[in-house]
């Protein structure tokens, strides 16, 4: 029998403690954080909200002066034509998520020789003649 086999359960006890208390410590961090998005996404809804409602009291306003002098239509036509010219305005200027595609002819009128690294040619060569027909094998 070694010597230390007696210190052997003691090192399964040393291990599942400190395995319990590094999952509290990750648990107590993750709670308290998602405590703090949680305040944060609440905070920017309310912000949200507040701001739809300033919104529509402002397109109100709009409204209301309109119809001083022109019909309770039309001042709501021209109100909501201002609001979707806005909103198509706003939506221009967001980034959008995809890229437009590159051309498909080389300016300049040829391509280059050698890629840029000049690793070879940037596509196989043609070759002289046509290739032939392909062979299937009947049967």
């Amino acid at each position: 029998m070694n010597r230390f086999d007696h210190l052997e359960h003691l090192d399964r006890n040393l291990v599942d403690e400190l395995a319990q208390v590094a999952r509290e410590t990750v648990r107590d961090y993750l709670r308290e954080q998602s405590r703090k998005r949680r305040r944060t996404a609440t905070l920017y809804a309310a912000s949200g909200a507040l701001a739809l409602y300033a919104g529509g009291a402002l397109a109100l306003a709009v409204g209301l002066a309109l119809a001083i002098g022109l019909p309770g239509w039309a001042a709501a036509l021209i109100t909501g034509a201002l609001l979707a010219v806005a909103a198509h305005l706003l939506r221009r200027a967001a980034p959008s998520g995809h890229r437009r595609h590159a051309p498909h002819h080389v300016i300049g009128g040829t391509a280059p020789a050698a890629p840029p690294s000049g690793l070879g040619l940037p596509y196989p060569p043609m070759p002289d003649t046509p290739p032939d027909a392909p062979h299937h094998n009947g049967s």
